[in-house]
């Protein structure tokens, strides 16, 4: 299958040479433009929020973006591509076998990841398909159970804390109606399933993610995966739960970590200052005297199940007035002159 080529500078609206801030600052805005939770247009906002989460964990990682990078002046349509010399990714075509265990075709509402960056880079390393264990080969027998199917299910933190409810669609195989699977029909091939007894058929309906989820959950969706041969039931689907980056935070297990700004004089004096949550903004006391880097703790806001929830933890950092104006130059000048404070060695 040809692999779409998709550029990721584009996307995030920033130019191939974009420092990290850049970057970040691009996906910050449209993050918040496009989460699914605030934009109008539900179905366009997760599509575009879905690409804009990829654009960011590709240019994010600094590995991933020279690997990107240097794709670009090679890169040739499906199995025209060929990567530069040295190069560590595979070939275009799939790195698995489609997705899943590992063939059926999967749309979360717009909030799956695309497989353009394993198809072109190769595997990162998540449980593959194949035959299910026990079952040497993957050969199965007339009377084998179906194969497991597999794939990713992109959650926002918001998601992840309270839970939702997604369409989830899939093309698998089942058994074939006209002939009950059998492959015959009056002792001939059936001309519906051409003696296969399974055909393919795409189905979407509604799959829970429950509250307190957290990266690398497995979601198992039972008879969702491929038809079974003869008597044999159907496999089940199985779901890989992947946090969105998230405009404010950043995810360490079940604790979240937000970047607070101070003004120099807040850092010293101490300062209340509103902050973000998953469930809104938080007032908080900055006490005096704050160092840069410094983490302050609220406790039981960040992810988990209500009953044991992560932290928060606001990181202090401290900004300068680029062009101080004469006033403050003078107030400076006067804290100078007057102040008993003297650096660490």
């Amino acid at each position: 299958m040809a692999v779409q080529f998709k550029d990721y500078y584009e996307v995030l609206g920033v130019s191939r040479g974009a420092t990290e801030d850049e970057i970040k600052k691009g996906f910050r805005k449209l993050a918040r433009q496009y989460h699914p939770d605030v934009a109008k247009n539900k179905k366009e906002s997760e599509e575009k929020f879905k690409e804009v989460n990829e654009a960011y964990e590709v240019l994010s990682d600094p590995a991933k973006r020279k690997k990107y990078d240097e794709l670009g002046p090679h890169w040739k349509q499906g199995a025209e591509f060929r990567p530069p010399p040295g190069w560590g990714g595979q070939p275009g075509g799939a790195a698995r076998a489609g997705r899943g265990a590992r063939g059926g075709d999967f749309e979360f509402g717009g909030t799956g990841f695309s497989d353009f960056f394993e198809q072109i880079f190769g595997s990162t390393g998540r449980g593959g398909g194949g035959a299910r264990p026990g079952r040497p080969g993957g050969f199965e027998d007339q009377t084998s159970r179906g194969r497991d199917l597999e794939a990713d299910i992109l959650v926002t933190l918001e998601e992840a804390l309270q839970g939702s409810v997604r369409a989830i669609s899939v093309r698998r195989t089942v058994p074939c109606d006209p002939c009950h699977g059998t492959g015959e029909v009056r002792k001939r091939p059936c001309p519906a399933c051409g003696g296969a007894g399974q055909v393919p058929k795409a189905e979407t309906y509604q799959v829970k993610v429950p509250p307190g989820v957290t990266e690398g959950k497995r979601l198992r969706i039972g008879g969702k995966g491929e038809a079974g041969g003869g008597a044999g039931g159907p496999g089940d689907l199985y779901l890989n739960v992947r946090l969105a980056k998230h405009p404010d935070f950043r995810v360490e297990g079940e604790d979240l970590y937000a970047n607070a700004v101070l003004a120099p004089w807040e850092a010293v004096l101490g300062a209340s200052i509103s902050v973000p949550t998953l469930e809104g903004k938080l007032s908080i006391k900055i006490p005096p005297g704050t160092q840069a880097g410094q983490r302050l703790r609220v406790r039981d806001r960040g992810l988990g199940k209500e009953s044991a929830r992560g932290d928060l933890f606001v990181v202090a950092q401290i900004q300068m007035p680029d062009k101080p104006t004469e006033a403050d130059r003078k107030l400076w000048e006067q804290l100078a002159r007057e102040s008993s404070f003297k650096p660490r060695d």
